[in-house]
């Protein structure tokens, strides 16, 4: 599950990308995903981890692959599996220390890899 993006985002793109992160929940959900790994995670296993099921589960999915954070594999009518879109992430990192961390000068010391 790979998708080249840009390599960085305009002050929209990672204004809405954060808009996406929002909530406790979803943050969790993008957590788990990054945790799982490039194959990600069955749904089921998913909303077990983060203790989110169901329409409400659905409805944080939808929200954070609108912002491109996560992808989906569907299977028929059933999504089969979600894995965080690591390159957004990253990007979304990247905005943060080049936009916010400008001026500080020591954009490399405060990075945690």
């Amino acid at each position: 599950m790979k998708t080249l993006l840009p390599d960085s985002l305009s002050i929209e793109q990672a204004a809405s990308t954060f808009a996406a992160l929002g909530s406790e929940q979803r943050l969790a959900v993008l957590a788990a995903l990054v945790r799982a790994g490039p194959d990600g995670l069955s749904i089921g296993a998913l909303g077990e981890k983060c203790g989110v099921t169901g329409s409400t589960l659905t409805h944080h999915m939808r929200i954070l692959t609108q912002a491109g954070l996560v992808q989906q594999v569907r299977q028929g009518r059933s999504i089969i599996c979600a894995a965080a879109e690591f390159g957004r992430v990253q990007a979304l990192s990247d905005y943060l220390l080049r936009e916010c961390c400008a001026d500080c000068g020591a954009i490399g010391e405060h990075r945690h890899v």
